[in-house]
């Protein structure tokens, strides 16, 4: 395949843009399974996430609200990305999904309008969709390993009184 732009950078974009409409591609020949698209598997997760975190309490509660958050950035992206308003699109989302219209995502082709993405026939491989909840995963135990971490290494060595130093006495 030969690629010409009128710059490196235009040269380098359409480079990464093949490569990854060619992922894809692969992704689908190894797994041909699909799940609609703009964001829809997301919320719905993310919504069910939320109801079941509320039978919890504490630190899971928090994890699971967390996981449902980090879910939630895909369709927050899609609606930055498409000019949207992010929060009134999330609002949406949530409202749409939460009345049972489990399809219903961002649709950036159309401008950025929340809608079912089963009427569009907006799809994407599951292979991504798998990546995108490890990826979520893995986030929030990084969060909570974080959250640990500073939790556990506050000091118990006594203070000392401003501008002094231990073994100075020269």
């Amino acid at each position: 395949m030969l690629l010409r732009g009128g710059t490196q950078r235009v040269i380098d974009e359409a480079e990464r843009s093949i490569h990854d409409a060619l992922m894809v591609v692969k992704d689908v020949i190894e797994m041909p399974l699909i799940v609609y698209g703009g964001g829809a598997p997301e919320i719905y997760v993310a919504t069910k996430l939320r109801v079941w975190a509320q039978s919890l309490s504490g630190r899971e509660q928090l994890a699971v609200e967390k996981f449902a958050e980090a879910l939630e950035s895909i369709p927050i992206a899609l609606a930055r990305n498409a000019g949207m308003n992010t929060i009134d699109a999330i609002t949406q989302l949530r409202a749409k999904h939460n009345a049972g219209e489990k399809w219903t995502g961002i649709a950036v082709i159309d401008g950025g309008v929340v809608s079912d993405m089963q009427k569009l026939d907006i799809v994407e491989p599951v292979k991504v969709k798998e990546q995108v909840i490890k990826s979520a995963t893995e986030t929030a135990n990084m969060i909570l390993r974080i959250d640990n971490v500073v939790a556990s290494s506050k000091s118990t060595a006594p203070s000392m009184p401003p501008g002094q130093m231990p073994n100075m006495g020269m």
